[in-house]
């Protein structure tokens, strides 16, 4: 799909289907272009994935020829990765510990050109993915917040009414840890951290905005799609590589 169309279907709340990468490994990203994902995101924040690599996974999922579009979670909320990874021709970006209202405004700011932000203008390949002028590119370039802090719940609704903003994106090794957790995903605070995923995807819903979460497996993120997500990541490149190669070696021992 075009960026045009991704953005149209994201804003419009329309259930949208992701996968994770962490590897930086442009033929596996091209193979994952041709499977039917509505979008995958090139980790670059947690992954081993540099710039040249983001480049080269954004060019191999445009040649997948396919309907998935690339996005990036950015390593930091600042104006120079977010503005890279634009450039590169990621059609949005994922801004990861997002605390407070403040922080999702500067996030916007660093993704839209003037006069609606403080973006520098140098499309690179952007121009191929969200046109060739500032307005073109504001108009369908999304921008996304993590919440995953204890600072970034206490002001949940102030951000999801960030203007400019499409969307927020639960973290959820990171959001446990928030509410108590000992370690991610501690089932000790289990109550907790659904109460919490439950006040992201509301306080979403009422700012009309999207609400995405990431997701260990397929069927998680159907349940989490059925719960009124908007959009869902599965797993990562890595964890399926690591997966199957185990139960493949085990199904050769027996």
């Amino acid at each position: 799909m075009t960026a045009a169309e991704f953005a149209a279907r994201l804003r419009a709340r329309e259930p949208v289907i992701g996968y994770w990468s962490v590897l930086d490994a442009p033929p596996a990203a091209e193979r994952l272009g041709r499977l039917g994902y509505d979008y995958v995101c090139l980790d670059g924040q947690h992954g081993m994935i540099g710039y040249s690599g983001l480049l080269a996974s954004l060019i191999a999922l445009d040649a997948a020829g396919g309907d998935t579009v690339g996005l990036v979670r950015v390593e930091a909320n600042d104006i120079t990765p977010i503005g890279r990874a634009l450039d590169a021709g990621a059609v949005g970006v994922i801004v990861p510990l997002v605390d407070t209202a403040a922080d999702a405004a500067d996030a916007v700011a660093s993704v839209r050109y003037p006069p609606l932000g403080r973006r520098s203008f140098a499309p690179g390949r952007a121009g191929q993915k969200v046109g060739t002028t500032p307005g073109e590119a504001n108009a369908v370039t999304v921008v996304i917040a993590m919440i995953e802090t204890a600072g970034a719940l206490s002001q949940l609704d102030a951000i999801c009414a960030t203007p400019g903003l499409d969307g927020v994106y639960v973290g959820p090794s990171d959001l446990s840890l928030a509410v108590g957790g000992a370690f991610p995903m501690d089932p000790a605070v289990a109550d907790e951290f659904e109460e919490a995923v439950t006040r992201v995807r509301e306080s979403a819903r009422r700012a009309g905005i999207a609400a995405g979460i990431h997701t260990p497996n397929g069927e998680t993120a159907a349940r989490r799609l059925a719960e009124g997500f908007t959009f869902a990541s599965i797993s990562s490149d890595l964890s399926h590589l690591e997966a199957a190669a185990r139960a493949h070696l085990e199904a050769a021992r027996s």
